[in-house]
């Protein structure tokens, strides 16, 4: 095996690039806005402090599109983390949660549990939702909602009135799941979420 170049950037210090997929067949068709790459967007700058880099893609409810846009994003774009939008109800063009476990090396269950959990305290209809998270190479792919509201209580979890924790947001668990599969140290606002590390004894 060769060795790694000596001008080669060391993986914790590389700039974190996330794949945004937002899927819709109507937003695909410019029959109305896309709210979710914007919203994921604006959430990411507001609770990344440290460097970040994007690349979108809007596409329809299509499990070959789908498929295609999470490989291409993680094998050609080299992202390290994906979040897709949309696609993971019950209906039968619902089929993000299928796209992404066909191009998973591992799945993550812990992921979707938590999501459902937070959902939960709003709407029972969640237990209708099919979110799913995986591991692709050295990529964390996870399937978020569609809804702005949503995406932020997902990522960000649920506060207090004094802006207290009260239940988890699973973004708290992604950089380090990002550090164990290989992918550059990713630090946040902890006004908005607090990255979770265990403590190094």
């Amino acid at each position: 095996m060769a060795e790694p170049s000596s001008t080669e950037t060391p993986a914790a210090q590389r700039t974190l690039r996330i794949g945004l997929v937002s899927i819709s067949d109507r937003a695909s068709r410019g029959i109305y806005e896309d709210l979710g790459i914007p919203a994921l967007r604006d959430w990411f700058t507001a609770a990344l402090s440290s460097p970040w880099t994007m690349v979108t893609r809007l596409i329809p409810d299509e499990r070959p599109l789908i498929e295609a846009a999470l490989v291409e994003l993680v094998d050609v774009e080299r992202c390290d983390l994906v979040l897709t939008t949309g696609g993971t109800g019950p209906a039968r063009r619902d089929v993000t949660p299928e796209a992404t476990l066909a191009v998973a090396d591992r799945e993550m269950p812990g992921f979707g549990e938590q999501m459902r959990q937070i959902s939960l305290r709003f709407v029972p209809t969640a237990i209708l939702s099919r979110q799913v998270a995986v591991i692709r190479g050295e990529a964390l792919i996870i399937n978020l909602p569609g809804q702005p509201k949503s995406i932020r209580e997902t990522l960000e979890g649920l506060k207090d009135a004094e802006g207290k924790p009260v239940v988890p947001g699973i973004f708290a668990a992604v950089p380090y799941c990002v550090d164990l599969i290989g992918g550059p140290y990713i630090e946040t606002h902890e006004a908005v979420v607090k990255a979770f590390r265990p403590k190094k004894k």
